[in-house]
């Protein structure tokens, strides 16, 4: 039986739902919470090694894919044919095929999240939601300010990491976290009332028109 870390806070609500929940649970919500320790290990370990061959050594992608290729094709040819000559059972190579019903409801996942995503920019382009514009600005600027500090390849294994830990932290000590960020936030909101109330709620917006 596979190894799971101890959570002594339990399922901690995070949005009114379980940090589980919130990463839509399932084998990927698994993976990102460690529940089994090779499957989690084996990812952030394999995403490590290929920004440490891409990024420190300087490989491309399309030389490691054909040197990893050209070694594992050259061992199953030679195994395959040293075990014809010496009478013992050829290695089995499993089919890789891509299932249709799997290919068709990741199709139909990835259009629900392009439509939303759609829908959401055009209310915002809209002008009818000031407070949905100046979050997703301010949103694009503080991505576009940290992918200026590092580059894409960096970026994109600094978030993998962070998806394996930050929740992690979170579903294990999320009631202390609560405990120290609830004034925090209460601080914040109050601010941003008084922005809302003296600033954002004056601001004439555009009325949607049939």
């Amino acid at each position: 039986m596979p190894m799971q870390p101890s959570n002594s806070s339990g399922n901690v609500p995070f949005f009114g739902k379980s940090v589980h929940g919130v990463l839509g649970g399932g084998k990927m919500a698994d993976t990102l919470l460690w529940k089994n320790y090779k499957v989690s290990g084996g990812v952030l370990g394999g995403a490590t090694l290929t920004w440490f061959l891409l990024e420190v050594i300087g490989f491309h992608v399309l030389s490691i894919v054909c040197r990893v290729l050209l070694l594992a094709l050259s061992v199953l040819f030679a195994w395959s044919c040293g075990a014809k000559l010496i009478k013992k059972t050829p290695p089995k190579i499993p089919e890789i095929a891509i299932k249709e019903v799997p290919a068709l409801k990741l199709a139909s996942a990835l259009r629900i999240q392009i439509n939303q995503a759609s829908a959401i920019l055009k209310l915002i382009a809209s002008g009818k939601d000031l407070k949905k514009f100046l979050l997703v600005n301010g949103g694009l600027a503080l991505v576009s300010t940290v992918g200026s500090w590092f580059n894409f390849l960096t970026l994109i294994y600094l978030a993998t990491v962070f998806l394996f830990t930050v929740p992690l932290v979170y579903d294990k000590y999320g009631h202390q976290i609560n405990s120290l960020a609830g004034p925090a936030m209460a601080e914040i909101k109050k601010y941003y009332g008084v922005i809302d109330a003296k600033v954002l709620s004056k601001i004439p917006i555009g009325e949607s028109r049939n």
